[in-house]
């Protein structure tokens, strides 16, 4: 991290030295970030993307390799965290209650419903329902099925609006031409020199 202050520096000269070289007509240069141009990609890991984008990283890197690629989990909205979080706690609570084995419902003096006997009667059973279906629950409150794709922090990419992921072909199509677009805007903001 201490290097990129320097790393900047040596390329701002080099880039003031090539343009100061060739006095005559416009000046064309392609100027690239020490670090590269950054991928993102935000995934829904709960819903299986992980192996999705280690494929694509993979192949992106070989046929890219100045690019950064990162990836992260897109949360969902805060209150189905929350919710999945309730329920983490509520799942343990309740699987060590039906180990303990203490009958929650006397304290409130009611008759345990047949649900809590049965519970009673087989408790690893029951432990083992409380616990995968409270997992499914969990799953999906924090399952979005998003896998949107940014370039230098522009959308390229929605799962979310589109319906389905790209495929490699379309990837590497739009990363083509948001590399070249930039290309083109940076050679438009470029200073024109006169002789």
């Amino acid at each position: 991290m201490r290097w990129l202050p320097l790393s900047v520096v040596i390329l701002w000269a080099c880039c003031l030295y090539s343009a100061s070289a060739d006095n005559s007509g416009v000046k064309k240069m392609k100027v690239q970030f020490a670090t590269g141009p950054l991928l993102k990609f935000q995934i829904c890991v709960s819903c299986g993307y992980k192996r999705v984008l280690e494929e694509y990283t993979q192949a992106l890197n070989q046929r890219y390799p100045d690019i950064r690629i990162e990836g992260e989990n897109y949360l969902p909205l805060p209150i189905y965290r929350h919710i999945a979080s309730f329920l983490s706690m509520f799942k343990l609570l309740l699987i060590g209650v039906i180990i303990v084995g203490k009958d929650p419902f006397a304290l409130f003096g009611m008759q345990a419903p047949g649900l809590w006997v049965w519970s009673q009667e087989n408790k690893i059973y029951a432990c083992m329902m409380v616990f995968f279906f409270s997992n499914m629950i969990e799953n999906q409150c924090m399952s979005t099925g998003a896998f949107e794709i940014t370039l230098n922090d522009v959308p390229v990419w929605s799962k979310l609006e589109s319906g389905h992921l790209p495929s490699m072909q379309q990837l590497v199509q739009i990363l083509e031409n948001e590399m070249k677009m930039n290309v083109h805007m940076d050679m438009d903001t470029l200073p024109h020199h006169r002789s």
